[in-house]
């Protein structure tokens, strides 16, 4: 007993013991106050339990069906928006509890006796509701019956567009390639030039290219029906497929005449019967025949594309109408429970009146306890709190804030026996601690720098390793040159002997000409047109190959000239010079890739005629950015995020202005990125592997172009296209007036 004595008169010091009369004060002051407030509630709830007996249970009834009719017409547009089956059965389950919680609080409204007529007729319109909700649960699941026929059908018209595709693509190509080179097959001679380009064979390549375009627009105008969101657009759409499919039928009646010719043996993936070289007009009539029957069956059949677009349409509306009624119906439920809610608000005020009296008497008791409570606690934050805690506690802050700032050289010295001194003894210790932790962080910040210097140093060493890389890869390219530059040498002599004898071949025909009417043979008519038709064809084949070897000749000539490096500027045709170049590009990727495939397209301005240029140097511009183009778009062509109907396309043009010539050469590939646009013209930035680029052929390309006088200015669409536009001026560059500086760049095209 005397030790608990003396530890009680120990404690007397101690914050807590303190905080401990505080608050059995207030517990005291608080169960007076509950006292009080207990008799105050006992006669509130006497008067408050008539009205929780009769009027508090037909309100909450009431707002219940209204707020659950509220809910209900709420859950029907998450029904008609459900995408998948799964997702509408999620919901359908979720709107069915909610349903039954509806009927659950008519029925209560109904055990609580209240007024029949209104009854009946929130009743009517509760059932109506449930009704709708129900209705339209049948038509959601009725969409996606639809909708999946419907991608059925969808997969149907693709098939059927790939297979015609097969059929008359090869078609056309086969009869184009004989009617203007008279060749079937590889290895025999021509036709005769009446016979392949006789009106015969060329409407039969005009009916056949009809029949694509026919084919082209029908299965256009099939898909656009699933995107129709208007049932009345639908007609206008059928009757223009029906005026299509009557082309067709047309065209089809006219493709059964006559014979067609083709060198391909497989039409569609699937053999068709040949006799020699000659494929009968009539089977293929009868292949395409059955399958447009296929394709017209799917946009005039009952259960089609059209009619079943048409039902599915007639869904949707049905549902929007239903989703009208039902928030009508919300509406009018909303304002019968008002009516409920009115009349037993009556009743609760008549409650609240006698429960005020009640409530005034508790609230001035509890008023003198708070009054007592105030002065207890003022009394108490004055001699505790403000003269033994917060005083002694900001020291401690202020010793802390210090010590945070970096002094912690000063001692803490705090006297007493409370809890408040046991801190202040703790951080001391603290302090200490940190003195040595200080020293510590030194070493440990030392070692954090010296590791990072190393990594700056290992990332120096990788830059320079990348950096010989490509310098190696530049010295590759430069021999390729050299060796490129020897082939062309060695390929001009065959070629000068090819135009030399086709020259002399020519004077060979007019001597015999001369030396046959000289002579005076005696010929008839018709032997003479022989002759003459034979003088005429081999007088044109001669010119053909001396034309073409002319142009061998050139681009042997330029090869040549860009091996040596710069030459003199000199007028030269930017056209030629363009298209040239583009091809000479073009078969170079063919060699490498005997898959790559392009579509050349041109718009030549020929007004652009000739400029004052150094044409060597232009060449290796047009031949980088047409290399460029030709890796965009294989690239894209093999990315297994590419369309199967992607078609790798080049796009060069030129227009004149008055003051300058404008050269865009554009192509279907990945684009650049916005971040790399900037960078393209850094000498060795590529963003190709380092076996296949070097980063020097833009940057080249661009000391060329600004040699010129001229600008490229790059415009691109990442996953799009990419378009260089080159603008060199009219006037000659000051730059090309000076004597122009050999360069050691070799013709091989680098790009980013």
């Amino acid at each position: 007993m005397i030790a608990l004595l003396k530890r009680l008169l120990a404690a007397r010091h101690r914050i807590a013991f303190h905080l401990y009369m505080g608050i059995g004060t207030a517990v005291v002051l608080t169960m007076v106050a509950s006292l009080v407030a207990w008799f105050s509630f006992d006669q509130v709830g006497e008067a408050q339990r008539q009205v929780n007996e009769r009027a508090v249970p037909e309100i909450a009834t009431a707002f219940a069906v209204a707020q659950q009719s509220g809910t209900l017409a709420a859950a029907a547009p998450r029904l008609v928006a459900a995408e998948t089956p799964m997702a509408f059965n999620e919901v359908a389950d979720k709107v069915a509890a909610e349903r039954d919680d509806f009927k659950k609080q008519l029925a209560a409204l109904t055990q609580q006796g209240a007024a029949e007529e209104r009854f009946a007729r929130i009743r009517a319109r509760g059932d109506t509701l449930i009704a709708n909700i129900n209705a339209i649960e049948a038509s959601v699941s009725k969409r996606f019956e639809l909708r999946e026929r419907s991608r059925g059908l969808q997969k149907n018209l693709e098939s059927l567009q790939n297979e015609l595709v097969g059929i008359l693509i090869p078609a056309i190509d086969d009869q184009l390639f004989y009617a203007m080179t008279g060749y079937r097959t590889l290895g025999k001679p021509p036709a005769p030039r009446a016979q392949h380009l006789s009106e015969a064979e060329l409407s039969l390549y005009r009916d056949l290219a009809e029949l694509q375009e026919g084919t082209t627009t029908a299965t256009r105008l099939l898909a656009s029906a699933f995107n129709l969101s208007d049932v009345l657009l639908l007609e206008p759409l059928q009757e223009r497929f029906d005026s299509t499919v009557d082309g067709i039928e047309r065209k089809l009646a006219a493709l059964g005449s006559g014979p067609l010719h083709s060198t391909l043996d497989q039409t569609s993936d699937r053999q068709i019967p040949k006799v020699g070289f000659r494929i009968e007009r009539a089977y293929l009539h009868s292949e395409l025949d059955q399958t447009f029957n296929r394709l017209f069956d799917l946009g005039r059949g009952d259960e089609k594309i059209f009619a079943l677009r048409a039902l599915e349409l007639q869904v949707v509306e049905q549902q929007r109408a239903l989703l009208d009624r039902n928030r009508d119906l919300s509406i009018e439920l909303v304002s019968e429970v008002e009516g409920l809610v009115n009349t037993a608000r009556g009743s609760a005020q008549e409650a609240t009146q006698t429960s005020t009296q009640a409530i005034f008497t508790g609230r001035k008791l509890l008023l003198a306890i708070n009054a007592i409570g105030i002065i207890g606690a003022i009394l108490i934050a004055w001699l505790l709190v403000g003269r033994v805690l917060l005083r002694r506690l900001e020291f401690l802050s202020n010793r802390m804030r210090r010590m945070a700032e970096g002094d912690l050289e000063a001692k803490i010295e705090m006297s007493g026996r409370d809890e408040v001194a046991d801190m202040a003894a703790a951080l001391e210790i603290f302090r200490h601690n940190s003195l040595e932790a200080q020293r510590l962080n030194l070493v440990e910040k030392l070692a954090a720098d010296l590791e990072e210097k190393n990594a700056t140093l290992e990332t120096v060493l990788a830059d320079l390793q990348l950096a010989q890389d490509q310098i190696v890869m530049r010295e590759k390219l430069a021999a390729l040159g050299e060796l490129t530059a020897g082939v062309a040498h060695e390929i001009q002599n065959p070629l000068n002997f090819v135009k030399n004898f086709a020259e002399v071949s020519e004077e060979l025909l007019e001597e015999l000409q001369e030396v046959l009417e000289e002579e005076g043979i005696q010929i008839n008519e018709e032997q003479r047109e022989l002759l003459n038709e034979i003088k005429g064809d081999l007088t044109d084949n001669l010119g053909r190959i001396r034309h073409h070897g002319d142009r061998a000749n050139r681009i042997v000539r330029d090869m040549l000239q860009m091996g040596r490096g710069s030459g003199e500027a000199r007028a030269a045709d930017i056209n030629d010079l363009l298209e040239e170049h583009a091809r000479l590009a073009f078969h170079s990727a063919r060699a490498t890739n005997a898959n790559f495939q392009l579509d050349i397209k041109e718009d030549l301005d020929e007004e652009v005629g000739e400029l004052e240029v150094v044409p060597q140097d232009l060449a290796r511009v047009f031949l980088n950015m047409v290399s460029n183009a030709c890796y965009a778009t294989n690239e894209k062509r093999h990315s297994p995020e590419t369309a199967s109907d992607y078609v790798p396309t080049l796009w060069i043009s030129t227009q004149r202005t008055p003051d300058q010539v404008e050269v865009r050469i554009r192509d279907n590939g990945n684009g650049i990125p916005p971040d790399v646009v900037d960078k393209i013209f850094n000498p060795f930035f590529t963003t190709k592997p380092t076996d296949q680029g070097t980063g020097l052929g833009l940057a080249l390309s661009n000391d060329i172009v600004r040699e010129h006088g001229g600008i490229i200015k790059v415009h691109s669409e990442p996953g799009e296209f990419t378009e260089m536009t080159i603008e060199l001026p009219t006037e000659r560059s000051a730059s090309l007036q000076a004597d122009p500086a050999d360069s050691d760049a070799t013709t091989t095209p680098s790009s980013v």
